[in-house]
């Protein structure tokens, strides 16, 4: 089971870091992403990570304010987030999978066998 935490209320410019905990399995197992749905959009992905940890892909919304990784020893993924803005206004998930073509997939929520249960994060301009 996958917990997103760490969602919050910011102002525009502000940060929060978002986690991603598991129980029951290990995290270093599986390929992580991240995707968020505002009110009355569709879920978008915003963030993914490697099961490695050596590779990130972001969505161009997010490139260069948000960066993922992973702690091993902590069996949680992060999100940071940065110089947020309102549009970034929405609920977090997390997911993770096991597919082997991940390089050509992590942007399609469809390939993500097991979600969290969102972390609200809410930026005022």
């Amino acid at each position: 089971q996958l917990q997103a935490s760490g969602g919050g209320l910011v102002q525009a410019g502000g940060s929060l870091r978002l986690s991603c905990a598991a129980s029951g399995r290990t995290l270093s197992n599986y390929h992580m992403g991240w995707f968020r749905q505002a009110p009355g959009k569709e879920r978008e992905f915003v963030a993914a990570i490697r099961r490695s940890g050596g590779a990130t892909y972001y969505a161009d919304s997010v490139k260069g304010r948000f960066t993922s990784s992973r702690d091993y020893a902590r069996n949680t993924v992060y999100l940071q987030t940065n110089s947020l803005k309102p549009e970034d206004t929405a609920v977090y998930y997390c997911a993770a999978t096991q597919i082997a073509s991940y390089s050509g997939s992590y942007y399609s929520p469809n390939v993500y066998h097991s979600w969290g249960q969102g972390t609200l994060v809410t930026v005022s301009s």
